[in-house]
């Protein structure tokens, strides 16, 4: 179902992002972002995994400087029957961790440098099962194609802006400018809606799967619980908002959004689902 709910929330953006194309320009324009869009997906596919690297400052950390955490990885992947992971370190003290990569085949895995201070063995395990999951689940790659049709999305909106303030006359007068101004508006707010949701529902997939993996849900709960706990003492990690969706918590706890503009769900119903999961 989870699977189901965030194909569904995939296909709303990119009809979106074609429907702002067909506002633009008629059907030349629905076909030119269409093509648009696929060269966006294309671009996530083979990317993302750098990106995701890059903007969070993670270094590569070695089977001879990580043996414990190469066992733990090496143990769970056989679970999971997919292959190793490159392993990666983000220099900061808030406990969270991310997965990257395309394919299981190119992936890669992000622990904190507070999360591996933090957590205890089985809580340690929890987090990495749920990053697997991530990978094996490709949720990194359906994540990242949203994040960038919601961005071009909301760039193509200040183009619709521009345009509308400072169209032509004609335009204004069959009200092409006041509805243009009203898709500039309401086009990157439904975008970063469903986007969220999307973040949202592969959570809870990831959740899921990695305690399925692991045998153990209380561990992923407890790590869940402990994590909230650190963040909520803790100034917001230093890193992009663009990136904040790939943590296993959200880095930028210290913001209170509504659960509507969440990019993950609240850590007490992630709680409760673990505690039905049967494995």
């Amino acid at each position: 179902m989870n699977n189901f709910k965030a194909w569904v929330l995939m296909g709303l953006i990119s009809g979106l992002f074609v429907l702002m194309g067909s506002f633009i320009g008629g059907r030349s324009g629905a076909l030119l972002f269409f093509l648009i869009s696929l060269a966006i997906n294309f671009f996530s596919f083979f990317y993302s995994d750098k990106i995701a690297i890059k903007m969070t400052g993670s270094y590569p950390v070695g089977r001879h400087e990580a043996p414990e955490l190469y066992e733990m990885v090496e143990r769970l992947c056989r679970k999971a029957d997919m292959p190793l992971p490159k392993l990666y370190i983000q220099p900061t003290e808030q406990p969270n961790a991310f997965a990257t990569g395309r394919s299981p085949k190119h992936a890669a895995v992000a622990v904190t440098e507070g999360l591996l201070r933090a957590l205890s063995r089985d809580e340690l395990e929890g987090v990495i099962a749920h990053e697997l999951a991530h990978i094996k689940n490709r949720d990194v790659l359906v994540g990242t194609i949203a994040a960038s049709m919601a961005g071009a999305i909301t760039m193509i909106a200040d183009m619709l802006t521009f345009g509308a303030i400072f169209g032509s006359s004609d335009d204004e007068e069959d009200g092409g400018g006041i509805g243009a101004l009203v898709m500039a508006f309401l086009a990157p707010i439904a975008a970063m809606i469903i986007q969220m949701a999307i973040s949202r529902q592969r959570e809870y997939l990831a959740d899921e799967t990695g305690a399925r993996i692991t045998g153990n849900p209380q561990g992923l709960a407890n790590a869940l619980l402990r994590i909230e706990g650190l963040s909520m003492r803790m100034i917001p990690m230093a890193v992009n908002p663009a990136a904040s969706h790939m943590y296993i918590a959200n880095p930028l706890s210290g913001s209170s959004l509504a659960s509507l503009f969440s990019t993950h769900p609240p850590i007490p119903e992630r709680v409760r689902r673990l505690s039905e999961v049967k494995y």
